[in-house]
């Protein structure tokens, strides 16, 4: 196989994450709501898969990494009612305002 048809077989997964630092107290709550929401977003058309996980050294912190097919779908899922349920429920129980960032695949490899 030729360089040029091993990058063309590459999968094209574009990876959207989100940390979340809950409020004193409130680490279950949230942990609940992403959990949902981590559910519902598998659902999503382009959606590859979505991974909720908790920080070992930051005890409250969540990272969310979703996987999509292109940018843009990962970028109209920002816009969807789904999201904005998540946030309105997700924003009380947060100590700041979580971090999002929008990354292209360098070496991705997607069991989906």
């Amino acid at each position: 196989m030729t360089d040029t048809a091993a990058s063309s077989a590459e999968p094209s997964i574009v990876v959207l994450t989100a940390i979340l630092d809950a409020r004193d107290g409130e680490e279950g709550a949230l942990a609940a709501v992403l959990a949902r929401y981590v559910v519902l977003t598998r659902r999503e058309p382009s959606c590859r898969n979505v991974d909720l996980v908790t920080s070992t050294t930051r005890p409250g912190r969540f990272l969310v990494i979703e996987k999509w097919e292109t940018d843009d779908a990962a970028r109209s899922h920002l816009d969807t009612d789904l999201m904005a349920g998540m946030a309105r429920d997700a924003v009380p129980l947060l100590e700041r305002a979580p971090t999002l960032d929008l990354y292209e695949t360098i070496s991705a490899h997607d069991l989906m």
